[in-house]
Order: structure tokens, then C-alpha cells, then sequence
């Protein structure tokens, strides 16, 4: 009987949990700013659709600065700090030299400055802001955010290459890079899922067409009119300048035609095509092919990507400018 009780209890726990949706994000929690800015949310969602609707292609740079601010030092928009005299912020790192959109998160952080100042934290910004650019595309909301998150105090350059992943990295670099910051093989496959939408930049993968191992040779598991074709977009193997579409015709679309076109060979990076390269995520490749089952879990891998290493409660602070550290 006693045995029998404590399973209820902890079942009635998971269920509330779940209901709050704290499961996901410890103790951030949905409708954060309710009381202190009711409207924080739609002021973020209006502005994002704006920007979006000016530029098809802001979703794609969203992702990916919500992603590599995620993965170095958590989801505490130390990407979006400024350097300074004394030191070298990560947005000047050379990873993060080609992140668009700081413009778009000032311009809806001064937007919530003027209607709720010192509340909202660019953090929460940046994450919702990453969820509403994606939706705008259908309209309504793709994923729920949890919000709570405080901003961080310490953007340092050399920090970056060590925690994001590379777009030249085999499987088990991958898994391991992904695992070190709470997420699995399933959240690997499905967040690599936003390279539906996007460009690569040549350099990034101009050695599988160029010389793959050393020898002027090509990559055999590129499919080979597709490196043809790529070819004649990207220059020879030193092109930092050109970029090319992730997903060729539908760049500006998201969905799960990444793993379709994975299944074709025509992953455009190493770190895509590694996917294919070992069994439990190539498995999880194909059944991401069935579209609401992708949109769902991406979902839940967005979830739990920002809620890594998060601030909350009295840690960091909530900048008055997402590019500076408040003075006081």
C-alpha cells in the first residue's frame, strides 16, 4: 500500500509538471511577464512578423543565433553582448561572424523598454523572437516558449568553438557535443532539421567537392550531380564569399524537406550527411520524413534546447540594452 501511494504521488507530480510545462525548462514557466508586461509576448510577435515580412530570410539567422547562444554558456543572449576595450565578445568570434539579426532582437527590445522597462529579459526576447520569425510562415504559433530567463554577464570569444558544433564534425564528435549540454541523438536529428531553411556559406563544405581527403578528390557519399552542380556556384575550395541554398528551391519554407533531400545524398554539410552514418539517427531521419511528426518534435527539441544552462530567479540580470552589460 505504501508502495502503491508514493507511485501516485510521483504520477500526480509528472502530470502537474507537465500542465505547468516546468518539465522542460526548470523553473521557467509559461506567461512569465503576465504581471509585470501583459503584453510582452504580442509586442515580440508583432515586431518579429514585421521584420519577417520585410525579410523572408530572418527565421533561418534567428535559429541559428538562439542556437549558438544556447550552446555557449546557455540560453543567456551573451551572443548578442558588444566587445569592449578589455575583451572579445562571442558575437566577434569567428563562428559568429556571419550571425544576422542583432538589429531586429534592439529593435523589439527597445519596442518592450518603452512599455514595461527593466522587465523583459533579451533572452526571453531572442527565444521568442526565433519562435514567432518560424511561425510566421503558418500563422500561428509552431512551439510554446517558456520564459524567465535572465541575462548573462560574460560573453567571451574563445569560448565558442569549443562549445558549438561544427559543420565538419562525424557522428560520434556530434553526439558528443549535443549530450554535453543535455540533449540526445533525437534532439541532434531534429534540430538539424532547421537546415531546411537557409544558406551555407561555400567554405563550409567546399572540401567535399574539392578535396575530401586530400587527394583533389570528391566526397562518395555526396551524391555526385549535386556536388557537379555545386561546383559551378562555389568557386574552388577557399570561396568564403558565395553561399548556396540549403534546401535548393525552398530555402524560405520550412519544413521537413531536409530529411528528404538527406535521404538523396544532398546534405550540404559534413556534419549533415554524418547523420546517415549511424543507425539509431538514421533511424530517427526516416521517421522524421512523416511531416506533423517532424513539426511536433521540433517542438520539443527547441524546448529543451532553451533551457540549457539557463539563468532565472536573481542570477545575471535584465538588460536595459542587449548589447551592454547594465552599469549598475
Amino acid at each position: 500500500m505504501k508502495a502503491n501511494n508514493i507511485s501516485l504521488i510521483l504520477l500526480v507530480c509528472i502530470l502537474v509538471c507537465i500542465n505547468l510545462g516546468g518539465c522542460l525548462g526548470g523553473s521557467l514557466r509559461k506567461n512569465f511577464y503576465k504581471q509585470t508586461c501583459p503584453r510582452a509576448e504580442q509586442i515580440v510577435k508583432d515586431a518579429t512578423w514585421n521584420h519577417v515580412s520585410a525579410n523572408p530570410n530572418l527565421p533561418a539567422k534567428l535559429l541559428r543565433m538562439h542556437f549558438h547562444d544556447c550552446f555557449v554558456r546557455g540560453c543567456d543572449a551573451s551572443v548578442l553582448l558588444s566587445s569592449t576595450a578589455n575583451n572579445t565578445a562571442e558575437r566577434d568570434s569567428f563562428p559568429n561572424l556571419s550571425l544576422k539579426g542583432f538589429d531586429v532582437i534592439d529593435d523589439i527590445k527597445e519596442q518592450l523598454e518603452k512599455a514595461c522597462p527593466g522587465v523583459v529579459s533579451c533572452a526571453d526576447i531572442l527565444a521568442l523572437a526565433t519562435r514567432d520569425s518560424v511561425s510566421f510562415q503558418f500563422k500561428k504559433s509552431q512551439w510554446d516558449v517558456l520564459t524567465g530567463r535572465r541575462d548573462g554577464n560574460v560573453s567571451i570569444a574563445n569560448e565558442v568553438s569549443g562549445n558549438l558544433p561544427s559543420p565538419f564534425f562525424n557522428f560520434a564528435q556530434l553526439k558528443q557535443t549535443f549530450a554535453n549540454k543535455g540533449l540526445t541523438v533525437q534532439d541532434l536529428v531534429v534540430l538539424s532539421g532547421a537546415h531546411s531553411i537557409g544558406v551555407g556559406h561555400c567554405n563550409l563544405f567546399s572540401k567535399r567537392l574539392y578535396n575530401f581527403t586530400g587527394k583533389g578528390d570528391q566526397d562518395p557519399s555526396m551524391d555526385s550531380t549535386y556536388a557537379a552542380l555545386l561546383k559551378t556556384q562555389c568557386q574552388g575550395p577557399g570561396d568564403r564569399t558565395k553561399t548556396v541554398e540549403l534546401d535548393p528551391g525552398s530555402f524560405q519554407n520550412f519544413d521537413n524537406s531536409f530529411y528528404t533531400i538527406l535521404k538523396q545524398k544532398k546534405g550540404l554539410f559534413l556534419s549533415d550527411a554524418a547523420l546517415l552514418t549511424n543507425k539509431v539517427s538514421s533511424n530517427a531521419v526516416q521517421k522524421l520524413l512523416k511531416g506533423n511528426d517532424f513539426f511536433t518534435e521540433f517542438g520539443q527539441s527547441m524546448k529543451r534546447m532553451g533551457a540549457i544552462e539557463v539563468l532565472t530567479g536573481t542570477s545575471g540580470q535584465t538588460r536595459k540594452q542587449c548589447g551592454f552589460v547594465n552599469s549598475n
